[in-house]
């Protein structure tokens, strides 16, 4: 809206607030059901594909998060927050960034290490990814259990439970409720792959999700690890090649698991390269 010389932005009332509160709340207020949380999932969905297929231009958001997902008074999703979403070509299979942007645990490791491959839409899918698994289980994909927290990594620790046939813990909930946990699981699973190549693209995602669990293939165990790019890449990057990256990233993110971890007195007396990042 413009009156003269004055602008203002006019934004669509949501009710309900972010999804985060209704992943992670346990306050009876705050909880909804799976059947509904897959619902606002598939939502969630549409409206990226739209982003990355529906337009003139593709439009790439980079900070997919709970916080960023607004519900509608029926509980319809809405993607927000477009301030580090970057505008495209539709042809555009590779994007060029001068910075990592987005938001710690939900960041693409290929915004972090050119080695992964190349920066595109599949950065969204990877957020999206992590989100999607924080529906389906209902914690942050940095909490798996306090005893191993810092080593494993979340996805990794969840496809173990799935392929060794052991129930992820759901409370009381009836077998079609299983399923579409498994489903969105899945769909998680095959968005969080470390190279961006092995990722779906929003298309397939929204078919995945709307098929039955049956017809998803399983998805390969995913990974973050430093076995799986460069030494030299590694230690580019660590000694200041992108200085703007937290060092509480690089923590979270398990890719330190086959890495001994040191704590802070350790690293400070070795010099370690990561604390050389800024914060």
């Amino acid at each position: 809206m413009s009156e003269g010389s004055k602008r203002a932005l006019i934004y669509e009332f949501m009710p309900n607030g972010s999804l985060e509160k209704y992943i992670f709340s346990h306050e009876a207020n705050t909880t909804i059901s799976i059947e509904k949380m897959y619902e606002i999932s598939l939502g969630i969905a549409r409206g990226i594909e739209y982003l990355h297929r529906g337009c003139n231009m593709q439009i790439l958001h980079f900070d997919i998060k709970p916080h960023n997902i607004l519900l509608d008074e029926n509980f319809i999703p809405k993607v927000s927050d477009f301030g580090l979403a970057k505008l495209y070509p539709t042809d555009n299979s590779i994007v060029s960034l001068t910075a990592a942007r987005g938001t710690l645990g939900y960041m693409a490791p290929e915004l972090v290490f050119k080695s992964i491959g190349n920066v595109s839409y599949k950065a969204d899918v990877y957020s999206f990814g992590k989100l999607l698994m924080e529906m389906a289980v209902r914690r942050k994909n940095t909490n798996v259990s306090e005893e191993h927290m810092s080593r494993i990594y979340y996805p990794s620790w969840v496809y173990e439970q799935i392929n060794e046939g052991r129930d992820i813990e759901l409370g009381d909930v009836t077998e079609e409720e299983r399923k579409i946990t498994k489903k969105m699981i899945f769909v998680a699973l095959w968005c969080v792959q470390l190279k961006p190549n092995d990722r779906p693209s929003m298309h397939k995602v929204v078919e995945m999700l709307e098929s039955e669990i049956e017809s998803i293939e399983m998805p390969p165990k995913p990974s973050f690890s430093p076995h799986e790019m460069p030494k030299e890449d590694f230690e580019i990057k660590a000694s200041g090649g992108l200085t703007n990256i937290p060092k509480s990233y690089l923590d979270s993110i398990s890719w330190m698991e086959g890495f001994p971890r040191l704590d802070l007195e350790e690293r400070r007396r070795r010099r370690d390269p990561l604390d050389s990042l800024a914060l």
